[in-house]
């Protein structure tokens, strides 16, 4: 189980600095495009809660 949650919970932070830096890069867009909020921040920001989530099972199970 660890081997997996290290390996999904990296994943999901390479996708969430991705898509943030995604956002920084087409800053612009968001006055243009309001469904940009959805493709860049929003799916940083779910990939971000995702790791974080895998972060804290990791150190759940580390710690039984």
């Amino acid at each position: 189980m660890k081997p997996y949650l290290v390996t999904t919970g990296l994943l999901f932070a390479l996708l969430a600095v991705a898509h943030i830096a995604r956002t920084i890069a087409e800053w612009p867009r968001l006055a243009t495009d309001p469904g940009f909020i959805l493709e860049g921040p929003g799916i940083g920001l779910f990939a971000a809660a995702l790791g974080l989530w895998a972060l804290r099972l990791l150190r759940l199970s580390a710690a039984s």
